[in-house]
C-alpha cells in the first residue's frame, strides 16, 4: 500500500495511526499541503479531489480518512477499530465524527487560507478562529465523554477504537494553535494515554 499524505496533516495522522496499530506496512508519499503540492498536475493525476490522505491499494485507490480506517478495519479485522455490537459501532462513529465532521473542516488549510485570502485576515485574527472552534468542538466532545457511561481508559472502553484514532491529531492540532485545553480533562487524559502507545507515537507528526 502507497499512502499520500502530509506530516501535519490531522486526517493523514488518523490513518497512519490506524496503519501503526494494525502492523500494517506502508509506502509513505509525502504531498506538502504548504507548499501546494496537492494543487500540482501530477497530483492531480493520481488524486481527482486533490486531497490527503489518499490510500494506493495498486488497482484502487481510496480517499477520505473515514473510510480509508473503516477499509482498513474491515480487510484486517484484528485489532479491531470497531466493537463488535451495533451501539458500540455507532458510538465511537459518532464520537468520531464529532471530530472529522463538526471540528476538523472549519479548521483545515484551505479554510485558513479562503479566510486570510478573501477576507484579509491576519494570523491573530487567523488563530482566534481556530481556537474559537476548538473551544465549541471539544466543549461538545468533553460533554459526550464525560456522560458516556463506557468511557474507560480509552474513548469506549479499555480497547482502541477509530475514535481514539481521531481524538489524538486533532489534540495535537489544537496544542499546535496554542489552545487552551485545560477545561477538557476527560479528552486530556485519554489523549495522555493514546500518546504513551507505539503505534501512536510512530505516527506522530514529528515522527515522519
Amino acid at each position: 500500500m502507497k499512502l499520500y499524505n502530509y506530516f501535519r496533516s490531522s486526517a493523514s495522522f488518523r490513518v497512519r495511526i490506524a496503519l501503526q496499530l494494525k502492523g500494517l506496512p506502508y509506502e509513505y508519499l509525502s504531498i506538502h499541503l504548504a507548499r501546494g503540492d496537492h494543487l500540482k498536475t501530477d497530483y492531480g493525476d493520481v488524486s481527482a479531489d486533490r486531497l490527503v490522505p489518499l490510500l494506493d491499494l495498486g488497482q484502487d485507490r481510496l480517499s477520505q480518512s473515514m473510510a480509508i480506517i473503516e477499509y482498513l478495519d474491515e480487510t484486517h479485522p484484528t485489532p479491531a477499530l470497531l466493537p463488535s455490537d451495533a451501539w458500540g459501532r455507532a458510538r465511537v462513529r459518532a464520537l468520531a465524527q464529532s471530530i472529522a465532521c463538526e471540528i476538523h473542516p472549519v479548521n483545515n488549510l484551505r479554510v485558513l487560507n479562503h479566510l486570510r485570502q478573501a477576507y484579509h485576515l491576519d494570523q491573530d485574527a487567523i488563530n482566534d478562529w481556530y481556537r474559537h472552534w476548538i473551544a465549541e468542538g471539544f466543549a461538545m466532545m468533553e460533554g459526550m465523554l464525560q456522560r458516556e457511561k463506557r468511557v474507560g481508559r480509552y474513548v469506549l472502553g479499555d480497547d482502541i477504537t477509530m475514535a481514539d484514532c481521531c481524538l489524538v491529531p486533532q489534540v495535537f492540532n489544537a496544542q499546535r494553535y496554542k489552545c487552551d485545553l485545560t477545561a477538557y480533562p476527560t479528552v486530556m487524559r485519554i489523549h495522555e494515554a493514546c500518546s504513551q502507545l507505539a503505534p501512536f507515537a510512530a505516527a506522530h507528526p514529528m515522527k515522519q
